[in-house]
Order: C-alpha cells, then sequence, then structure tokens
C-alpha cells in the first residue's frame, strides 16, 4: 500500500470527486488549499469529454477555484494529440458536442463528416439519431474507431446518466465492432504524460477518483498511490467484487485532507 507521507504530487478526478452538477463537493477547495500549502502540484483529469479543457477551466474558476490551480487534461486532449501523431491533416469525423469540436479543431485536427479518414465517439451530450446512423455507417465500413474514454455512466445530483460505454455498447450491437483504441482512464500512459507534465516520476503520484474501473484502475496499473472517494459513482458496498483496490478509502476530500494532514512527512515539509 502507498502512504500519503510519499506522496509529492495528485491527480485529481473532477465528476464526482471535485464537483457534482454545478457545485462543489465537501473538502473540494479546502483540499486545493492544502496542497498549495504542503507545496504538493496537482492536476485535474478527467474522462467526460463533453467539454473542452477552456470550459472545465471556466467551470472550475466559476465554482472558486483559482485560474493558476485550474490545471485540466481531458480524454479529449488526449485523443486529439493521438490523432495529431497517427492522423496528421487527415479527417476525422467526430461524434461530439460542439465544445468538444472546438477543442479538435484548435488543436489543428480537420474535421470532415462526409469522407473522413478515421471516426471518433466522444461523450455527445448532443447526440442525435442522424448522428448514430453516421457513426455506425463509417465503423461498419471498417474506418479506424477511436473513442474518448470507457465510462458507462456519469454522474449527476440527481444520478447517474449513460456516458459513452452505453453508446459504444450501441455501435457493437449495430455494427459487430468495438472501438480499436479507447482514450481516458484507465490508460495508463495519461499518468506519465502528466507525471511530465508536474516534473514528478509516476510513483509519487496519488490518483484521486470515485471510479473503481477507470480512476483506481489506471492507478494501480500505472503503480500510483490511490484513493477512492465516495462522493460519485462508487459505493462501499462496490469495493469486495472489484479487481482494483484502493490504497486509501474516504467519504470525500474533506476526509482525505485531514488524513494529509496528519500524515507524518507533513511535519518535515
Amino acid at each position: 500500500m502507498k502512504s500519503l507521507q510519499d506522496a509529492r504530487g495528485f491527480i485529481l478526478d473532477m465528476d464526482g470527486t471535485f464537483f457534482l452538477g454545478d457545485h462543489l463537493l465537501p473538502g473540494a477547495l479546502e483540499f486545493l488549499a492544502l496542497l498549495n500549502r504542503l507545496q504538493k502540484p496537482f492536476y485535474f483529469l478527467t474522462n467526460n469529454s463533453s467539454r473542452s479543457r477552456a470550459d472545465y477551466v471556466q467551470k472550475l474558476v466559476r465554482l472558486g477555484v483559482r485560474e493558476e490551480d485550474a490545471r485540466v487534461f481531458t480524454s479529449g486532449d488526449a485523443t486529439a494529440r493521438y490523432l495529431c501523431q497517427q492522423f496528421p491533416g487527415q479527417g476525422v469525423c467526430l461524434i461530439g458536442t460542439r465544445s468538444l469540436r472546438e477543442d479538435f479543431r484548435a488543436a489543428g485536427i480537420r474535421l470532415d463528416d462526409l469522407e473522413p479518414a478515421v471516426v471518433v465517439l466522444g461523450y455527445d451530450t448532443e447526440l442525435t439519431y442522424e448522428k448514430l446512423v453516421r457513426l455506425c455507417g463509417f465503423v461498419r465500413k471498417g474506418l479506424p474507431y477511436l473513442a474518448t474514454h470507457p465510462d458507462v455512466n456519469c454522474p449527476t445530483p440527481d444520478g447517474p446518466i449513460p456516458d459513452i460505454g452505453a453508446m459504444i455498447a450501441l455501435v457493437e450491437k449495430s455494427t459487430g465492432r468495438l472501438p480499436d483504441k479507447i482514450f481516458g482512464k484507465p490508460d495508463r500512459n495519461l499518468v506519465e504524460q502528466l507525471a511530465a507534465s508536474l516534473k514528478l516520476s509516476p510513483e509519487s503520484l496519488i490518483m484521486v477518483g470515485d471510479r473503481l474501473y477507470t480512476d483506481i484502475a489506471m492507478g494501480t496499473t500505472a503503480g500510483v498511490g490511490t484513493a477512492l472517494v465516495l462522493s460519485g459513482e462508487t459505493r462501499r458496498e462496490d469495493l469486495p467484487g472489484s479487481p482494483f483496490q484502493p490504497d486509501f478509502v474516504v467519504e470525500d476530500l474533506a476526509e482525505l485532507g485531514s488524513l494529509l494532514e496528519a500524515a507524518p512527512e507533513q511535519q518535515d515539509s
């Protein structure tokens, strides 16, 4: 088990961990203040590709996060980076929100819904039947098929709602194909990218999130510490049946902050 006293930096999930809908979860801002006081750098990492990085930054600032602390990386960013490397200049059919489409264009990706070289499924909260028909048609033709992340549901104040994993299942039923590549958590490459951005070794990080099969799975496979918060999707009774067991289980960031503040190493920070 990793220890909090060994942590040099943190990766924080957002939906269900830091906020739920438009409301901060208990201890959210206080946890950031503690990390800053203890000089523990951090990054926000979200699988939710329904919004652009700029939109998330604006939301965090609106909720009270200092602009310099609103460092965000999304599954959409990871997907766009891959497309720029593997399909430079080629047309991409993106099934996604207007916000995500703007993000892809800003990254230099050429969107083409008619004759693309590759098709990408994002978490499209503006999904229409016409888009589904287009997506399934290109997938059935054998085009490279990518998805931004695997989450089945997205937590909301009113309960879970269908996320991209549910759409992946629909497309599989129609076409017989699963995505060739899925980005976002639990892809361990995200840890390596964020560790480099934080100028820290991956093993010195702690991943904090509310999902066992993405947040905790990524941390476990990447060899980083993991803290599960019960403020989002996962319930305590889900733990025994999961192959991915967190190092810490807390109700929310408020409790995690209390544990971190009490860690012996902090006396010498």
